[in-house]
């Protein structure tokens, strides 16, 4: 990851005279969104195994094994409606983990809105754990930076970009990064300087929103 990040800020800094906003978004959006990605969906699996093995059940635990299984095996399909039937029938923590699984691999089959919907539904259901309701709040997020609007992403998102939420980095740059891609240079700016003078934002994250920042004030647009 530290290769990875060290290239990215290398061509960065390469484009950094340019003033073509659009040019940069078109050939950074997807690596920026697909590293804050990461970043979110290992926070899921980490709260989600926590869940996990707090409320265990060995036949829906089986079953869950199985839709997973399927799924490694590139059988979508099979593993949806496995997972489906898991969230209908499960006992204890599956059903929750059927339905964040089952909408991750729509999100992976391109199936972005659904996807999202599913996330969204998930970030709303009290009956969920808030540290997995969060966490698909901004995954939800994600997800809509490319295929919604600002406003969508801000319905997700700016509620968990509070100080106190343990998540208000992602939360940030994925406003940051809604904003930046509809043109809102000045919103986006304050997003991702409310980033880097976080002295709690993570390294990788801090490192990007600075990075956006420059690319910002090299546009003169703001």
């Amino acid at each position: 990851m530290a290769n990875q990040d060290d290239s990215f800020i290398r061509e960065v800094n390469e484009e950094l005279r340019s003033d073509q906003m659009k040019a940069i978004w078109a050939r950074f959006g997807g690596l920026i969104i697909g590293l804050a990605a990461l970043i979110v969906l290992g926070t899921m699996g980490k709260v989600g195994y926590d869940y996990w093995q707090e409320t265990s059940s060995s036949q829906s635990g089986d079953a869950f094994l199985a839709a997973l299984d399927l799924a490694k095996q590139n059988e979508s399909d099979e593993a949806l409606a496995e997972l489906n039937k898991l969230e209908q029938e499960g006992y204890g923590s599956y059903p929750v983990l059927a339905r964040l699984r089952s909408a991750t691999l729509q999100a992976e089959k391109g199936e972005t809105e659904a996807a999202a919907a599913a996330f969204s539904e998930i970030g709303k259901d009290s009956r969920i754990p808030a540290a997995l309701r969060d966490a698909a709040k901004l995954r939800a997020a994600y997800l809509l930076i490319d295929s919604g609007s600002y406003e969508q992403v801000s319905a997700e998102a700016e509620q968990l970009a509070v100080p106190q939420n343990a998540m208000r980095h992602s939360a940030r740059e994925a406003l940051g990064l809604a904003a930046y891609k509809t043109g809102d240079y000045a919103k986006a700016k304050s997003w991702f300087q409310q980033i880097v003078d976080d002295t709690e934002s993570p390294r990788g994250v801090a490192n990007r929103a600075q990075m956006l920042l420059d690319v910002i004030a090299a546009s003169g647009r703001v």
